[in-house]
């Protein structure tokens, strides 16, 4: 697969949002965190007023000392004017100082609550959400593009703030001491807003396809790093890395894009700047010839002018990080504007005295609204403490079943009951309180041993932690290890076998002592000996409360209380081991296909009722038996 294609699918056009939010919009949205950090922004604004009043200060000194101070050869007023500007620099730089920590603490503070708030929401969404997402670009929203709203909210928004204050009160003075002239340098500033709102435009477009290349980078990365054993087993070190080097150049390109846009809009800006300069010294300058000016006003307008550019130029600058912000915060709040699929009600209660009773009554659920259906009218009652068996083929519906006890998912018709509970009337806190899970896929986190025992319980005491492990048979193991339960076993538990990893797994459901246990092919990838393990540890686990347990492997669930068969979403039959295989249904062929020789042997047995006529047996063994009314041959056997 071309890696053009692999971009396309990551970026997922079809299905994202498109970007249309203005800057207006923007910061309609940021108002509520502003509002939430108003004591530090209001301290700021107010430095910044007593920055823009005291900047004015500093060419009105220069035009008195031209004016007034040299021609009049006043020297005893010089040290009068060096003392003002220094004392007017040194205010300047308190309210600056002032200005900037206060912003910064105001943008820092903002941003926190807005990772705060993703995350938050992130962990909320339900399953559906990550069944559509990538890892990778979830990472990539969750730091980089908040990063780079940071990058506008604690440096670049109080620089343009305090600088369009400074503008007003520059432009106040300016139309007061010549407002022909102050017309003629602002003719230039419809152009420059024009050209500002397109090439802005421009930008945005350029810096979405940055956002989206950058974050298509970071799954590929996740995605690459997190399999690198497939990756290595199959030594495809060298597609991945061509891969990676078409994510790479879409990437620059995009990159590249965007700053060929900002590198031609700064320099036009600059020009549009220096029209300006022009316009004053040419038709100042003849002001001042016909009397109209001072040569200090003049100078003063001069150094209004300059003040008044400096801004332009930054807000020229910073252009291209607005343009990238604004892409960034939109991906950001896309992420917020999802809507869970699983949600409490306001009045959800939380379960209390649970017996264990579940039961689906009616239950149709398809992952889609539009999606094929996986489970048809199903019904289940599962009383308190029975061990239920989910066997089928791959696709069944079983994990299904699985998830919707869990509430992952809600279905389309009918009702999931705990005890007399609906699911959607309990709180999911106190749902999952009273529910543990174990899959196939055993999930560790990077830490100790204990610590990921105690993820079922996380004020689970050391006492409670070693207890657990010791009913899963994973005490012996931690402490061969050097550091015991403060081993690290490092990311996803790579450092620890298979069967090791489901016995910390095991251990943390059991510290957590729920009422309700699943088992989703708890044992599939384990070795004989690990099982058996695993399988003497799962009986302690299971003693005394309600499980469903869903498995592959026939012989893990001889003894469950129930077997439900499942095909295309529907109950074929249940029973126990025995009465299925009496039955000779689906589940006997399954048994059969799995244990061939121990069906051929039961069948044999009840042949054998109608034979005949069979020749002398062995000594060593079964010899092949002769049947006269029979469909069926017995193989050699070494053994009856």
């Amino acid at each position: 697969m071309q890696a053009n294609v692999l971009q396309k699918i990551a970026e997922n056009k079809n299905g994202d949002v498109q970007i249309n939010r203005s800057v207006k919009k923007l910061y309609k949205r940021l108002w509520v965190y502003i509002w939430q950090n108003k004591l530090p922004f209001a301290i700021a604004i107010v430095m910044i007023f007593c920055l823009s009043f005291v900047q004015v200060l500093i060419p009105q000194i220069t035009r008195y000392a031209i004016d007034t101070v040299i021609p009049g050869k006043n020297f005893d007023q010089l040290p009068w004017i060096g003392g003002a500007i220094l004392l007017v620099s040194l205010l300047v730089g308190v309210f600056n100082f002032l200005r900037s920590y206060m912003m910064s603490l105001f943008g820092h503070r903002i941003l926190n609550n807005i990772r705060n708030d993703l995350y938050q929401h992130i962990q909320k969404l339900s399953i559906s959400f990550f069944d559509n997402r990538r890892t990778g670009d979830l990472m990539s929203r969750l730091s980089g593009d908040v990063n780079a709203m940071g990058n506008l909210i604690t440096a670049d928004i109080p620089e343009i703030f305090a600088d369009s204050i400074t503008v007003v009160a520059i432009s106040v003075y300016l139309f007061s001491t010549d407002w022909q002239l102050t017309v003629m340098v602002l003719v230039t500033w419809p152009l420059m807003i024009y050209l500002s709102q397109v090439f802005g435009k421009w930008m945005r477009d350029a810096y979405r396809d940055v956002q989206v290349s950058g974050a298509a980078i970071n799954s590929h990365i996740q995605d690459t790093i997190s399999n690198i054993n497939i990756i290595k087993s199959f030594g495809n070190e060298q597609y991945e890395i061509d891969r990676f080097a078409d994510y790479s150049r879409h990437y620059m390109d995009a990159n590249i894009r965007a700053v060929r846009l900002w590198s031609l809009f700064f320099p036009v800006i600059g020009i549009l700047n220096n029209l300006g300069t022009l316009i004053v010294v040419v038709f100042g300058s003849s002001e001042v010839m016909l009397g109209r000016l001072t040569i200090g006003e003049l100078a003063a307008f001069l150094a209004y002018i300059s003040q008044m550019n400096q801004p332009i130029r930054r807000f020229s600058k910073v252009m291209n990080i607005m343009q990238r912000a604004i892409v960034a915060s939109d991906r950001v709040f896309e992420i917020l504007d999802i809507k869970p699929e699983v949600t409490e009600k306001e009045d959800a209660v939380a379960i209390a005295n649970l017996q264990g009773k579940v039961t689906f009554e009616n239950v149709e659920f398809a992952y889609s609204h539009n999606g094929q259906v996986v489970l048809h009218e199903f019904n289940l009652e599962i009383q308190p403490g029975m061990t239920v068996a989910l066997v089928g083929s791959s696709g069944a519906g079983k994990s299904t079943v699985a998830k919707l006890a869990m509430r992952f998912y809600d279905p389309q018709k009918g009702r999931i009951l705990l005890d007399a509970y609906d699911l959607r009337d309990v709180t999911l806190d106190s749902l999952r309180d009273r529910v543990g899970i174990v899959s196939q896929e055993t999930l560790l986190l990077y830490g100790t041993i204990r610590d990921n025992i105690a993820y079922g319980k996380l004020d689970a005491t050391d006492e409670e932690i070693e207890v657990a492990a010791k009913a899963a048979n994973a005490h012996q193991f931690i402490m061969s290890f050097p550091e015991g339960y403060n081993s690290i076993i490092g990311e996803r538990g790579l450092k620890l076998s298979g069967g090791q990893r489901q016995r910390l797994a095991i251990a943390r459901v059991l510290v957590k002592n729920p009422q309700f246990i699943v088992l989703d092919e708890a044992t599939s990838a384990l070795d004989t000996e690990s099982e058996s393990l695993i399988q003497e540890s799962l009986q302690k686990l299971l003693k005394d409360r309600t499980s469903i347990v869903i498995a592959h492997r026939l012989s893990t669930i001889y003894n469950a209380d129930l077997i439900i068969v499942m095909e295309e979403g529907r109950i074929l039959e249940m029973g126990t081991h025995a009465e299925l295989i009496a039955k000779r249904g689906r589940y006997a062929y399954l048994h059969g296909i799995q244990f061939p020789q121990k069906t051929t042997l039961l069948e044999s047995i009840e042949e054998i009722k109608e034979i005949k006529e069979i020749e002398p047996i062995g000594v060593k063994g079964l010899k092949p038996l002769k049947v006269v009314e029979s469909k069926v041959v017995v193989p050699e056997l070494t053994t009856f």
